[in-house]
């Protein structure tokens, strides 16, 4: 009897041991052991407060099960400056700073090529999906490092599938890298999606057909109207019109309805000015991952998606705007229709998005002297004509700056040699001359940085975005709520926090909800995402790994 009880104990056991092993592994296999896909989402000119000031009125599905559902990182700041779109694209996704990725601006002076030089520019490619000719002339080649795609690519002997899409190219090809599969930007000369033949010879024939629609014309087929009922719901903005907002062409005032289909260009060239260019890309996402199977194969895939409309509305109509406003409730329902189509897609849990933002914006300076808050429109153009007048005379010598441009001016060396001006002498007379103008902080030596009396994490800024070969020689800093140039409409590109401070937010695989609220930099995310797939770091990283987001 008591052999039999014994038997009995051990079949028990084995059923017992058997059942539990078999149980545990159909839990683990619901979650990969790497995310099937990652997806970058870059909301261009996306203020952090953004997340939160139209939270009321967002859907269940978009912002709101993003901050529901995913790890925040609450204190996300641009640790560098300029605060543009080119550099906080490529920080995002090589995990370093202008210093050392060497994008230090949407464009610079290059002293090499005595021009500005656009930072994708590169006239040895073509347009490959249109008939406009210098659209496709792009490329990654001045991106000095690699990126977390190039990373991955490595990793995986180049059997993952990298792609980069926004309407801006630069948007585009610089967050793709430098080994991506393909980087789709929009030719609003055509309504196309094209690439350049830094990537492929032809496009693929999906992508063709998938022009061949004019989904941008049909968008555009009718007006920009009110996503709401009425104006008096949109309780975040001003009212509609505001003398200190831009137009569209040819409308008369800033207002809603906009009429963006009776306008005289082509429609397709309007489209980046409506929320409609954030619905496009979005869309073309979606059939980007259907049709070339991302995320369907043995390794990770990663999407790089940058939304454009909401930075070329915000330049036009400023934080506090209708349009604005408006803008960033329908990005809410595409947001929403994006996050259900990856769950139907790839299975809810199998992929990891991070959404963030290049840059923010600051609010438009008269909109801020109407309220009796401090801030100012620097006149840039009117002080270049007076310094190089006051240099002539002081110094015998016109024409020793080159450019004035990214808040830096480039000197003329090798005329300020030819011509035996002392350089100290130069600098110490363009410091004291632009002193005199209203919203001036200092004039920073940046050859001599160190030795400035400035606040010690501004100092660090600069010194992160100045690559000596694509930076000037003196940094125009200005007050906060200043900046250069614009009497309509808004801009971004300093150091203060309506322009650093950005949302990072992530879903997905292995994500647990959470709220983070300490320092984090734009810089942090690629190595995070290094972390995750276990993979190597960019090249030039300098960020860290946010070590909240693993912990159980």
């Amino acid at each position: 009897m008591r052999v039999v009880l014994k038997h009995l104990l051990c079949i028990l056991f084995l059923a017992a041991f058997v059942t539990a092993n078999s149980q545990t592994k159909t839990a683990t296999s619901v979650v990969p052991s790497k995310p099937k896909l990652v997806v970058g989402l870059v909301v261009d000119q996306m203020r952090w407060d953004y997340l939160y000031r139209y939270s009321e009125k967002y859907t269940t599905g978009g912002f709101k099960r993003l901050l529901r559902e995913g790890y925040s990182c609450e204190n996300t700041h641009i640790n560098y400056s300029p605060s543009y779109t080119a550099c906080g694209h490529t920080c995002v996704y090589s995990g370093s700073v202008p210093s050392v990725h060497g994008i230090t601006g949407n464009e610079w002076y290059s002293y090499s090529e005595d021009s500005s030089v656009y930072c994708v520019r590169d006239v040895k490619y073509q347009t490959v999906g249109s008939s406009s000719v210098q659209v496709g002339k792009v490329s990654p080649h001045n991106l000095l490092t690699t990126t977390i795609t190039d990373e991955l690519k490595l990793a995986t002997n180049f059997k993952a599938k990298t792609i980069g899409i926004a309407l801006k190219d630069r948007s585009s090809v610089l967050p793709a890298g430098h080994k991506a599969d393909a980087a789709y930007f929009f030719d609003s000369n055509t309504g196309s999606w094209v690439t350049s033949s830094y990537y492929m010879t032809q496009l693929p024939t999906w992508v063709s057909q998938y022009n061949s629609k004019k989904y941008a014309d049909s968008m555009l087929a009718k007006s920009w109207p009110l996503s709401l009922a009425s104006l008096a719901l949109y309780t975040e903005s001003e009212e509609d019109f505001q003398p200190y907002e831009d137009v569209l062409e040819k409308e008369k005032s800033p207002t809603f309805t906009h009429r963006v289909d009776s306008l005289t260009r082509p429609v397709t060239k309007i489209l980046p000015y409506t929320p409609s260019g954030n619905s496009l890309t979005l869309d073309f996402a979606k059939a980007t991952v259907t049709n070339e199977n991302m995320g369907d194969g043995k390794v990770t895939d990663f999407l790089a998606v940058s939304l454009s409309s909401t930075d070329i509305i915000g330049h036009k109509f400023g934080p506090n705007s209708v349009e604005v406003e408006d803008c960033y409730l329908r990005l809410d329902k595409d947001l929403e229709s994006f996050f259900s189509f990856l769950d139907t897609k790839l299975g809810k849990g199998n992929y990891v998005l991070f959404l963030t933002a290049d840059h923010g914006a600051a609010h438009i300076p008269d909109f801020m002297k109407k309220h009796n808050l401090p801030g100012g429109v620097f006149p840039i153009s009117e002080v270049d004509s007076l310094l190089e007048a006051g240099i002539k005379s002081k110094f015998g010598v016109d024409s020793l700056i080159l450019a004035l441009d990214n808040s830096q001016l480039y000197f003329d060396n090798e005329r300020i040699a030819a011509k035996k001006v002392n350089r100290e002498e130069l600098k110490s007379y363009i410091k004291t001359f632009s002193l005199q103008f209203p919203g001036v902080v200092k004039v920073l030596d940046m050859e001599n940085l160190s030795n400035e009396l400035l606040d010690e994490n501004m100092k660090q800024a600069i010194a992160n975005g100045y690559y000596p070969k694509r930076s000037g020689d003196l940094f125009l800093l200005l007050e906060p709520g200043w900046f250069e140039g614009m009497k309509k409409g808004t801009t971004h590109g300093t150091i203060y926090p309506y322009d650093t401070h950005i949302p990072l937010v992530w879903m997905g695989w292995k994500i647990k909800h959470d709220e983070d609220h300490s320092s984090v930099h734009m810089t942090d995310i690629a190595p995070t995402i290094a972390a995750m797939l276990h993979i190597q770091e960019p090249s030039g990283c300098t960020g860290k790994v946010i070590e909240g987001i693993f912990k159980k």
